[in-house]
């Protein structure tokens, strides 16, 4: 779908003066760092997840146990991105946000660039953080790690929302022409595979 070809190779900066814990409909994708297939692999355009990809899936399933103010929507976990939509549904009161003592005494332009209690960057910061952590505690030789940034797009109307719903479904029968998929460049792509014959 040319709407979201070759976007996100890095990951885009976040849109300036744009509240990112306003309520609303976000896609967003997440890449692991070189593009490095930890999660699974894909055969017959069906996604095939290894234990480190289940165990993604599982944590992306828990954000709202976490976070109150989010619902989510479609999601794929892929070779090495993940896509999902993630709807704040609710701004957080201030008690909710739990605000941090120190930050309350940061000048001002810093408190404004931090990122806000329970926004989109700490929602998605908590997530790489437990993958991060579950996968160094239980295979420290992987090495895993994610890329530093990630993508994100704000979906402004249904129909837009409808458009990456499908999109995010169809990611595995396109996977062969997709740009992350890096076997079609090297048939070792990166990641051992036989490092999982063990699990």
């Amino acid at each position: 779908m040319d709407l979201f070809k070759n976007k996100y190779r890095i990951g885009s900066a976040r849109l300036k003066n744009w509240d990112y814990s306003n309520i609303g409909y976000y896609f967003v994708t997440i890449c692991t760092k070189d593009r490095k297939y930890f999660f699974g692999d894909v055969k017959n355009s069906e996604m095939q997840l290894f234990v480190i990809g289940e165990m993604a899936e599982k944590f992306w399933m828990e954000i709202p146990k976490h976070f109150k103010n989010v619902k989510l929507d479609r999601h794929i976990v892929m070779p090495n991105h993940i896509h999902g939509i993630i709807n704040i549904f609710k701004k957080c009161g201030r008690n909710e946000a739990m605000p941090n003592r120190r930050n309350e005494a940061m000048p001002r332009f810093y408190r404004k660039i931090s990122p806000k209690p329970k926004s989109l960057s700490v929602i998605i910061g908590s997530f790489k953080s437990v993958v991060t952590k579950f996968v160094n505690d239980e295979y420290p030789s992987f090495h895993f790690q994610w890329q530093s940034r990630f993508y994100d797009h704000i979906v402004r109307d249904e129909e837009s929302l409808n458009r990456i719903r499908n999109y995010i479904d169809l990611n595995p029968e396109k996977w062969e022409r997709d740009r992350n998929n890096l076997k079609k460049l090297d048939k070792n792509f990166i990641f051992k595979k036989n490092t999982y014959e063990n699990y």
